[in-house]
């Protein structure tokens, strides 16, 4: 099995960008039942980021929602690699096309170097998404997986 976790994080952001992160991440899970994670690290083991993300995904247990209504936002940020992983329940709700323009605003933010606003925006945009098909249910939720940032190697 392979390690997701190192014991330092990376500076790649200024705490007040790691803190607009986490307030979009608290955000989209307000109004949702769903589950956002995010996961930032300096390199992709493989050609495909998505192939990686997927692996973390499983890595990182996402699948076990019980509505299966988990996103992963991927990035490795010194190959300048990124990718969104929806779980089934959500995925085919939104289409393709929609994870593919979430992806492209996150390129866009990065191109111009905005990389905590571009993750922050996705996050906040990903969380609409979840509201729109799993409601929050004061009576029957809980927050299934942490609202944090997961930094890899």
């Amino acid at each position: 099995m392979f390690s997701l976790f190192k014991k330092k994080a990376p500076d790649f952001f200024e705490q007040q960008e790691k803190e607009k992160i986490l307030a979009a991440i608290k955000t989209a899970e307000q109004r949702t039942s769903g589950e956002v994670r995010v996961f930032i690290e300096s390199h992709c083991r493989f050609v495909n980021p998505l192939d990686r993300a997927y692996e973390v995904f499983y890595g990182l247990k996402m699948q076990e929602t019980e509505k299966r209504n988990g996103v992963l936002v991927y990035v490795a940020m010194k190959d300048r690699q990124l990718a969104i992983f929806a779980d089934e329940g959500i995925y085919g709700k939104a289409g393709e096309t929609y994870w593919n323009n979430e992806v492209k605003t996150m390129l866009k933010e990065f191109g111009q170097q905005h990389h905590a606003d571009g993750i922050a925006q996705v996050v906040l945009d990903i969380g609409e998404l979840l509201n729109a098909h799993f409601p929050y249910d004061a009576g029957t939720d809980k927050n299934e997986l942490p609202d944090d940032i997961v930094f890899g190697r």
